[in-house]
């Protein structure tokens, strides 16, 4: 299934964390309230991988349950 990541940004371009993860389908894109949530919750992680990249923090992640669409949450260690 594809997915969405947001990453922080890193010299070594392999060395970003990733702050957002979810899957989705096309089928979850038809809905426009689906899409309007989706788009918030990029957002969020947009600014939550800024803040990192900013103050040079590090994150863990914490696997979601299903109730979360899937998504993986992540907390700043």
């Amino acid at each position: 299934m594809p997915q969405i990541l947001v990453v922080t940004d890193s010299a070594d371009a392999s060395a970003g964390t990733v702050v957002y993860r979810e899957r989705i389908s096309i089928a979850d894109l038809r809905s426009h309230h689906f899409s309007g949530q989706l788009v918030e919750r990029v957002g969020w992680a947009v600014g939550d991988a800024s803040n990192l990249e900013r103050e040079g923090r590090h994150v863990h992640h914490i696997r979601a349950d299903r109730g979360t669409g899937g998504r993986d949450v992540s907390a700043a260690a």
